[in-house]
């Protein structure tokens, strides 16, 4: 075998590979499209604009196959969605960002491998088990310490206040992400050329100084990475945050302060694992198939806006597009 045929072959083969890729993502999104058409087209804009997600569910479970409903309105599930993972994505972001700190600049190098490796253990855990700690835990001790009977019958008229609500699947959501943010983060203050700290100790800079000045602006992508890849695992984590976010479509209302925490909610992977017995019925399929449709343009989104970051930060550090 030749030296130009040893080089053909893995080159054919990453091509090869990449087309059956680019093939099975299209044919996943065309699908998905396909499903959802029936209830995208008689919802119109109002799919995304307008409420009462829970009891359309049960009208079109209850409606017949020659006369489908088909109008739904998926504000609160979106919402849900949003509100959960910004929550999240804010507290593990600088849960993470620290944490990497100093793993990578303040503990000596064997505790920084064995704290290494456990963030990286932590990042494998299935979501199931996020979950089920916290049904165990979060969940009974939010309701604890926040809920009380005085605020069970105060909100009564609203929702049923328990302990399963958007505070709970906020927590539950930042302790699934932390681990994944702070792995890249790491990578990202790794990659950060000695020189650069030497420089900034050799202008009489503090450790802290020297990491909040110099390393962490130039490892600013790689964070902005693992931040971007926790949105994204936060807005389609399904079994863990509904087992915890209480399954009612509920639009978390901020006149009630603090206890607009702690009302229910249905983010959208939710909203199809849990409504998911009722797919029987062709409305109700091609309504989680529209919420699944949703979360592949938020997805798309996110995607357009991390290149968009990317291509800022490069030109920024003075490379071209």
């Amino acid at each position: 075998m030749n030296k130009k045929l040893k080089e053909l072959i893995p080159e054919t083969t990453v091509k090869v590979l990449s087309a059956v890729a680019i093939v099975a993502i299209t044919m996943i999104f065309y699908f998905v499209i396909i499903k959802a058409m029936p209830v995208i087209r008689n919802s119109g804009l109002g799919l995304l604009t307008k409420t009462g997600f829970d009891q359309q569910i049960r009208d079109g479970f209850a409606s017949s196959a020659d006369e489908p409903m088909l109008t739904f309105g998926m504000l609160a599930p979106i919402i849900g969605t949003v509100l959960s993972t910004l929550i999240a994505i804010v507290v593990a972001g600088v849960l993470a960002v620290g944490a990497a700190s100093v793993i990578c600049e303040m503990v000596p190098r064997g505790v920084a491998a064995v704290l290494t490796a456990i963030v990286r253990l932590l990042a494998s855990i299935p979501s199931v088990v996020f979950g089920l700690i916290g049904v165990m835990t979060v969940v009974p001790l939010v309701e604890k310490l926040f809920i009380t009977v005085d605020m069970q019958i105060e909100y009564l008229e609203f929702f049923q206040m328990t302990g399963r609500n958007l505070l709970s699947s906020a927590i539950v959501l930042t302790f699934m992400i932390v681990p994944t943010i702070i792995s890249l983060s790491i990578d990202a203050i790794r990659a950060v050329p000695n020189s650069q700290r030497e420089v900034g100790y050799s202008f009489g800079m503090s450790r802290f100084r020297v990491i909040w000045k110099v390393v962490l602006p130039s490892a600013r992508s790689g964070i902005a990475a693992g931040m971007i890849l926790g949105v994204g695992r936060g807005i389609g984590e399904a079994i863990a945050v509904s087992m915890v976010c209480g399954g009612n479509a509920y639009i978390p209302n901020i006149m009630h302060g603090f206890a607009a925490l702690l009302s229910p909610v249905l983010p959208l992977s939710s909203a199809i694992i849990n409504k998911s017995e009722a797919m029987s019925s062709p409305a109700v399929e091609s309504a989680l198939f529209a919420c699944g449709a949703i979360l592949l343009l938020m997805g798309g989104i996110l995607s357009a806006l991390a290149r968009l970051i990317e291509k800022r930060m490069r030109r920024r550090a003075g490379y071209a597009d």
